[in-house]
């Protein structure tokens, strides 16, 4: 789905210069290993599934995870605990301006850690290559050592995985593919090994659980074969050669192979893996397996899955937005951020293209227990928006229509407010929110879906568009208006407390009118409103009243404040400046609201420069930074905030976590191709080619891209 827009745009583009030669820049940043990285994976995958492979092309050397959007199980409940203790679970009551208020922290700690981490994401197993010593008559235990000439290329155009090198004098090589629409991975194997019978392949399948936060680099354990079952099924069925049924507690995945005739057999009794061998004498093996929760009517054949792989890529790479700044610019920097652009839009569709929000992680492994955090849901996905990707987003984006009874409960029926929607933090498909005291006071994703709402409104201006956000948008909006409270003493709308702000580094007991906050519930109940006028429908007066009545943002010594009450040396207090910097996002992240005055906020996002604890910065913080310096025409600065030595980005494209949170960290991935969109296509009012770019050194050319708000 591209939209008249996006159309209108890409055309516009290649008329007024030669088009951009997109295969031959993609295929420039094809990554290549010769030899295993202990960080991250090669990957493969369709948004919703993706593989981790090691340097065998398989996960021969090196378990890394076979993630899903839909591989969730829950661990047993603690002892002497039921269903219905999850049901009755209470936290702590805050007063909030006169209402009391339920929040989900502080309860009973068995059921509260339970409820934080379940249902925690599953690993659904691993697949790599088996080699048998030269009589055949034992499995060898090798190690990467054993394995030389190794040479291994990612081509993007296609997402073909090749992998090559030679074992005991003999060349093996594996290509591997994901496919498209459903859930499964081909594989070709090529060795002259195969025709002595010297190598087949095993899967195998781990235990799960939620014990750890995190889940890095690898994903569940091997060696726990006693309180989780397989059960096999190797009777043929149509193009289905085996089936493999995994149970972790009450969750069954079901594996099913298919492709060439092949034998399999359970290697142990006391273990989960399973050995292949290829039943012809050919030089050549072919298989395909497939994930799934219940067992499908066929599966592809490696060919097909491959066909599937080549086209959605090479649809994907020449339909939708692209950005060149490396052919003709003569500043060096722009190999490398070409390089980031193109593996972040490989690595996004990989892994962040699926049926919900991704985790921070996306599928190469596990953080908070594989959920999703839906405040960094617009630096996941917004970017989608801006690159006209519309079929990837529109997956996710109906998530706020998915949630929005479980989201109209938290705020009516947990919390006691009149009326709205309150949207959650740490989320699972059930669209239920952990437990936690930032989970629950947490509130800039409230807006979130009102930009979701808009952006997709500019690019498809229809009326079906307006109905299908309709109940979204109102609902959003009616909690956001009930929120605000009328301070009598000041006349205005207050913010808080109890909340905590984007950085969650302040006391939430005395927390007031945060100048991000402020600003985005402006401009989020100015979308509401401008909403139901485009429906002819009338605005419920109490939004019009919060927003024209919201506390002005607080200002201090020229320059904006973090929030109301902060100490007034917070600009040298390492607790205030030590984190997500908000207040440079005031003009940048966001686009100037009704109150902002332009110059507080240049001053102000100049001293976030200068006084902020850069080294602790993480992540979406460097192309929120770069945004904020194009906006006010600091355009090399905005470069050097994409190149900054702390935003790193590894040999195949994973944003590093550093020393805040493991490696890949992927709203970093998400800001940057915003960022570079922004910078590249413009925002709303900007004027020129490139503005966010310096016009010395850099020729930039963009296509099919959309603007910024």
């Amino acid at each position: 789905m591209w939209g008249p827009l996006v159309a209108s745009l890409y055309a516009c583009s290649v008329y007024a210069s030669p088009p951009i030669d997109r295969r031959a820049l993609v295929a420039r940043y094809n990554p290549t290993r010769n030899a295993s990285s202990s960080t991250t994976p090669m990957q493969i995958g369709n948004g919703n599934f993706a593989f981790g492979a090691d340097i065998t092309g398989l996960q021969t050397l090196q378990p890394w995870a076979i993630m899903s959007t839909w591989g969730w199980k829950n661990d047993s409940l603690p002892a002497g605990k039921t269903i219905q203790d999850v049901y009755d679970y209470t936290g702590i009551s805050l007063d909030n301006h006169g209402r009391l208020v339920q929040y989900m922290f502080n309860g009973a700690a068995p059921m509260q850690q339970w409820m934080i981490s379940n249902p925690n994401r599953v690993n659904l197993g691993a697949v790599g290559l088996v080699f048998w010593s030269q009589d055949g008559s034992a499995i060898l235990n090798i190690t990467e050592s054993d394995l030389t000439a190794v040479k291994q290329e990612l081509d993007l155009w296609s997402g073909t995985l090749t992998s090559n090198f030679v074992f005991e004098g003999t060349a093996v090589q594996v290509k591997t593919t994901s496919a498209q629409t459903v859930d499964s991975i081909g594989v070709t194997v090529s060795s002259a090994l195969l025709n002595s019978g010297r190598l087949g392949v095993f899967v195998d399948f781990p235990w799960n659980d939620g014990l750890l936060k995190f889940s890095d680099p690898f994903v569940g354990s091997w060696n726990n074969a006693s309180i989780h079952t397989t059960t096999l099924d190797a009777t043929p069925r149509g193009t289905i050669g085996a089936e493999i049924a995994h149970t972790l507690v009450n969750s069954t995945f079901i594996t099913s192979i298919g492709g060439d005739l092949f034998t399999i057999a359970r290697d142990s009794p006391a273990a989960h893996r399973y050995t292949i061998r290829p039943s012809a004498n050919s030089s050549t093996f072919s298989f395909s397996t497939t994930w799934g929760l219940t067992p499908p009517a066929s599966v592809l054949s490696p060919s097909a899955i491959s066909l599937s792989s080549s086209r959605t890529w090479e649809d994907y790479w020449t339909k939708t937005g692209f950005v060149d700044v490396f052919t003709g610019s003569t500043d060096p920097r722009a190999d490398e951020l070409q390089r980031r652009i193109i593996l972040s839009r490989y690595l996004m569709r990989v892994n962040e293209a699926g049926d919900y929000p991704p985790q921070e992680s996306g599928l190469v492994n596990n953080g908070w227990y594989g959920k999703f955090h839906l405040e960094m849901y617009f630096w996941h996905s917004q970017h989608w928006a801006l690159w006209n990707n519309w079929d990837l987003l529109l997956r996710s984006s109906s998530v706020y229509d998915r949630f929005l009874e479980t989201s109209i409960a938290r705020a009516q029926v947990q919390e006691g407010w009149p009326t709205g929607a309150r949207w959650g933090k740490m989320s699972d498909p059930s669209g239920r929110s952990a437990p936690g005291q930032i989970n629950e006071l947490l509130i800039w994703q409230q807006p979130h879906p009102l930009v979701f709402a808009n952006y997709e409104y500019r690019a498809f201006p229809t009326t079906a568009t307006l109905r299908k956000w309709e109940s979204v948008v109102r609902h959003t909006a009616d909690w956001m208006a009930t929120f605000a409270w009328f301070n009598e003493t000041t006349g205005v709308y207050d913010l808080g407390p109890p909340m905590y702000q984007v950085a969650e580094d302040n006391v939430y007991t005395n927390t007031l009118n945060p100048a991000f906050e402020l600003s985005y519930w402006r401009l989020g109940l100015g979308f509401a409103e401008s909403w139901l006028e485009k429906l002819g429908e009338p605005v419920p007066s109490n939004w019009t009243t919060v927003k024209n009545g919201l506390a002005k943002l607080p200002v201090d010594n020229g320059t904006y404040k973090v929030y109301e009450d902060v100490n007034e040396d917070f600009w040298t207090d390492r607790t205030y400046i030590n984190d997500h910097p908000a207040l440079a996002g005031l003009n940048g992240w966001l686009p100037p609201t009704e109150g902002l005055d332009l110059e507080t906020s240049r001053l102000t996002t100049e001293k976030v420069w200068t006084s902020w604890n850069v080294s602790n910065l993480w992540g979406w913080d460097f192309p929120l930074l770069a945004m904020s310096a194009a906006r006010i025409g600091e355009q090399e600065q905005a470069v050097e905030f994409l190149l900054h030595p702390l935003f790193r980005f590894d040999d195949v494209g994973m944003p590093i976590g550093g020393v805040r949170v493991p490696t890949p960290y992927f709203p970093g991935s998400g800001a940057l191709l915003y960022a570079v969109a922004l910078m590249a296509h413009g925002w709303d009012g900007s004027n020129g080619t490139a503005p966010g770019f310096p016009a010395e050194g850099w020729n930039v050319r963009a296509e099919g891209l959309s603007k910024a708000m």
